[in-house]
């Protein structure tokens, strides 16, 4: 496979990674493998630069920024480490270095504990503390000054000993926030004495508890922090190495990372490593690796950097643990698209610093493929450090009286029976009103990554819809006071906060409204897409609705052909293919159709698609031409769509199919009535010029056409896609055919682009 080939697949297959890990919560590889596809991805755009894309995970940079805290820049990049998984890997890493230096230049370097916490930033003026900021995006961070003095192992000025000598006029350093294994242990028992939750994962809870508003509930959570890294020095000794630095941050007074080790070549650190893995779990904290750093700063400074990570350093990783226990049951989550999820109950068990006792078995068809059993002894990989998944069951350890796990047929949670789209591995619960999906949808839309509505939490939404008080999304913006009073929690001020919140979600963009409505495949970017090219999602609803109506006649126009399978006995292999066809007609047909210009051309195109059936076509079936009109309607109805770069048939369906329900319609109806934004900023009304005026756009314009779109829409007029008598004006450029000989024939006014702007001039 040649180098670009190579390149474009593993830039795929992360994508995919990425996708299912952080937008479907259902990994199918472990951090380990995910790890070696980016490292390999990396080295090959470092071998041929060309190959590196925008879009390319290697250039996505991390962030932990949060809305609610003010920005801070740092006075340098603060950047992420490259991954080595193997002694070969360092090894490696040390040849690409030395290829860099003088021939013959030795490396020694430090090795440190990898603390698995959150990076912070703390900067000292004369001694003195002034400002702490967590790694954010590597160029700006959060200002966590209020909650980083809460931490007694920081300190607030330096050096604490003034025997010491004078600080550094200013110092910039980097270290790590987290909570010792032992801490961790008494949060929780505290947490279970008060009958409260238990934090799940010391990693989380250390990053929330720095990011609190309140700094008293800072100073409770038992923060630790470990510095490493001089960033920026004004002032203070020449310091020549890694090793040094330590010792000088150590002789200010900081809480060092501990048990850090220097080496005088590679391989005695390589040596090293069997020893840090064996111990990982004695020590003090969490780490998911050690850190090598070349000692020598000068040389650190020269080798510089490739990408976001420095050449001089980098991070071996441990790999992910695995586990074996008992499943003592599976039960089934509802997802707010109505997606099955099996989760595994287990036996608890101590994998990679926590205890589970739940993990994810993603769908049926992989239970039956891997022949999982109730009552087995599983294969449990916490992959990540964040979501334990089930591998594999340990058959050499059945007893035999392990039982098989059946798919349910009927949701648990409504009653309907199940479904199984077409090429889904999955099983859905098709009712939008099931309470569950309700649940999670509302839990979802209220959230930061989706509209972001502060105060409205999970057990909030849970008590309004027990109450009756909210059915959708829409009710949540027809809130008032007295919906809130009495509720457990909710006081004046915090129900004031509440309705503010609310009404500043109203003014939301309207791709971040239609990102968080939970179309199946609609995430911020393809929302984004979509309300950039139709300018609403009112236009959204008029094309689904129309595509809707148009496919529900040509279904019923075929449907004596499609009496053929009941009819034939035994029947054709081609015959069942064009079958197959007519019954799916938007993702097998239309996608056929998208360069044809007209009916005859559909015509044509359909002749050859459809001849096994009509030859064997019973007596009254509707005729080709019959065919071909309704098809041509259909793709007329849903071109908008499908002229989309990246928008396939799946995607396209999908979309048409959530906003062509009428309790969706109904849904889209209630939102635009409580005021919540519908336009994007580029489409909101300019005039109404062109009020109740209907337009149909056809031919090469000298501008795109979702431009003249929507300067039309913009302007109060509606945009189809088809030539009708009720269309008020034909905008027609170059090569218009078969739209402009309809719109002549039945007396359409014709307008070019000139026209169409003297038309909204008044001119």
């Amino acid at each position: 496979m040649q180098p670009s080939e190579r390149a474009a697949q593993l830039r795929a297959e992360l994508h995919q990674h990425n996708y299912r890990y952080h937008v479907l919560h259902a990994p199918i590889i472990s951090d380990g493998e995910y790890d070696r596809l980016y490292a390999e991805l990396a080295a090959l755009e470092e071998q041929y630069p060309e190959l590196r894309t925008p879009d390319s995970p290697t250039q996505r940079v991390g962030s932990d920024l949060s809305d609610d805290l003010p920005k801070v820049p740092h006075p340098a990049p603060i950047l992420s480490l490259s991954n080595a998984f193997s002694a070969d890997d360092l090894r490696r890493w040390q040849e690409r270095n030395a290829r860099l230096l003088l021939p013959g230049t030795s490396l020694a370097y430090v090795l440190e504990p990898k603390l698995d916490g959150l990076s912070i930033v703390l900067t000292y003026e004369d001694g003195v503390l002034v400002r702490g900021a967590t790694r954010g995006n590597g160029e700006v961070g959060d200002d966590v000054t209020h909650n980083i003095r809460t931490i007694p192992s920081v300190p607030l000025r330096i050096p604490v000993d003034p025997a010491r000598g004078q600080p550094p006029a200013r110092l910039v350093v980097r270290g790590e926030v987290l909570i010792l294994k032992a801490d961790f242990a008494a949060l929780n028992a505290e947490q279970i004495a008060q009958g409260l939750t238990p934090y799940v994962n010391a990693r989380n809870t250390a990053s929330g508890s720095l990011k609190q508003k309140d700094s008293r509930i800072t100073a409770t959570r038992r923060l630790t922090a470990y510095l490493y890294e001089i960033v920026v020095m004004d002032g203070g000794p020449d310091l020549e190495s890694e090793w040094q630095s330590l010792d000088y941050l150590r002789t200010l007074g900081f809480n060092v990372v501990p048990q850090a080790q220097r080496y005088d070549d590679l391989e005695a650190a390589i040596a090293a490593l069997p020893g840090w893995e064996a111990r990982r779990h004695d020590l003090p904290f969490e780490v998911d690796g050690v850190v090598l750093k070349v000692d020598d700063l000068a040389m650190r400074r020269e080798l510089g950097f490739v990408g976001k990570d420095p050449r001089g350093a980098t991070a071996f990783k441990f790999p992910s643990e695995e586990v074996t226990t008992r499943l003592l049951d599976v039960t089934i989550n509802v997802g707010r698209t109505g997606k099955i999820t099996p989760t595994a109950v287990l036996e608890p068990v101590f994998v990679s610093g926590v205890t589970v006792s739940n993990a994810s078995l993603h769908n049926y068809d992989l239970i039956a493929e891997l022949d999982i059993r109730l009552g087995d002894r599983v294969l449990v990989k916490r992959s990540g450090e964040v979501i334990p998944y089930v591998l594999g069951p340990v058959v050499d350890a059945r007893q035999g009286d392990e039982a098989p796990i059946r798919p349910p047929t009927h949701c648990p949670y409504c009653q309907a029976a199940l479904v199984s789209p077409d090429s889904a591995v999955d099983l859905f619960c098709p009712n939008v009103r099931c309470p569950e999906r309700v649940y999670r949808s509302l839990e979802f839309f209220v959230s930061k990554g989706a509209m972001d509505i502060e105060g409205l939490g999970p057990q909030t939404i849970k008590i309004l819809i027990e109450r009756q008080i909210i059915r959708d999304e829409a009710d949540l913006f027809n809130l008032r006071p007295q919906h809130l009073e009495g509720l457990e929690g909710f006081a004046e001020k915090k129900i004031q906060n509440l309705m503010a919140a609310i009404e500043q979600a109203k003014t939301r963009p309207a791709a971040q409204l239609l990102a968080s409505l939970g179309v199946d495949g609609v995430g911020s970017t393809n929302a984004q897409a979509l309300v950039k090219y139709l300018g609403s999602i009112d236009a959204l609803l008029e094309i689904s609705t129309q595509t809707m109506q148009r496919l529900d006649n040509f279904k019923r126009l075929a449907q004596p052909l499609l009496n053929v399978r009941s009819t034939l006995f035994g029947t054709a292999q081609e015959v069942a293919r064009a079958l197959t066809r007519l019954e799916k007609p938007l993702s097998e047909l239309v996608p056929s159709m998208r360069e044809a210009v007209g009916v005859d051309d559909v015509a044509k195109r359909l002749s050859r698609l459809l001849k096994p059936l009509y030859d064997v076509a019973p007596a009254g079936a509707p005729s080709l031409e019959q065919i071909a009109e309704s098809l041509w309607q259909l793709v007329q109805a849903i071109a908008p769509l499908t002229r989309l770069a990246g928008f396939g048939p799946t995607l396209v369906a999908s979309i048409v199919s959530w906003f062509g329900d009428p309790e969706r319609q109904q849904l889209i109806a209630k939102l635009k009535a409580a005021g919540v934004v519908m336009q994007s900023e580029s489409a909101q009304a300019l005039s109404d010029k062109l009020q109740n005026l209907t337009f149909v756009i056809t031919g090469t314009l000298s501008q795109p056409r979702e431009q003249i779109e929507a300067l039309i829409v913009a302007h109060g007029g509606k945009v189809t896609s088809s030539v009708s008598k009720k269309t008020s004006y034909l905008i027609a450029g170059n090569d218009a055919g078969s739209k402009l000989a309809k719109a002549q024939s039945i007396g359409v006014p014709i307008l070019d682009e000139d026209g169409l702007r003297r038309l909204i001039e008044g001119t």
